[in-house]
């Protein structure tokens, strides 16, 4: 998993601990290229690889990959209450949406159950509370293994950045007014 602590401060010792914070964690999957190329793939069969038939992309592989966040959220312009969130990824060229869902997950795969998720199995739009446009971007390095991370970290705010072969998408995680 990856996390980070937001909301917290330095304390009076010359900042070497950080106090007060919350934590934002994303538990997930790494999938790997294992010499594939062109994974997302191009025009009308853009997504539809990774997606696995599914409208959206379950951010890794097999079960769902989640957010965790103790803190409300502001992503997108839209605020998120403290909880635990189901992460996917709509896929367009070049127009990656992030989707937050709260549809009850299976705990181990059954393909007998219908209604809850495992990884994007099952998965209902009826049950998103955030749609929110990310920053996709190409870049000249190939990542092997699909990699979701933290950067530009401050007290207030981070950006939750995927990455995988040569696409890097990111949005920004902002905590909601009047939270510390």
């Amino acid at each position: 998993n990856r996390r980070t602590e937001v909301g917290g401060r330095e304390t009076a010792d010359g900042g070497q601990r950080y106090e007060g914070g919350k934590w934002i964690v994303v538990d997930y999957s790494r999938p790997l290229l294992r010499g594939r190329t062109d994974i997302f793939g191009t025009g009308a069969e853009y997504g539809r690889f990774v997606s696995d038939g599914s409208p959206v992309w379950r951010a890794g592989a097999n079960a769902t990959t989640t957010l965790t966040t103790q803190v409300p959220l502001l992503i997108g312009g839209k605020t998120i209450a403290p909880g635990v969130y189901n992460v996917f990824v709509e896929l367009k060229p070049g127009a990656w949406t992030l989707v937050l869902n709260t549809q009850t997950r299976q705990e181990k795969y059954d393909p007998n159950d219908k209604v809850n998720l495992f990884g994007a199995y099952n998965y209902d739009s009826k049950f998103d509370v955030l749609r929110a446009p990310m920053t996709v971007r190409t870049t000249d390095q190939s990542v092997e293994q699909f990699t979701i991370g933290f950067v530009n970290v401050t007290d207030s705010a981070a950006t939750l950045t995927m990455a995988w072969e040569k696409t890097v998408a990111s949005i920004e995680l902002r905590l909601a007014s009047g939270t510390k």
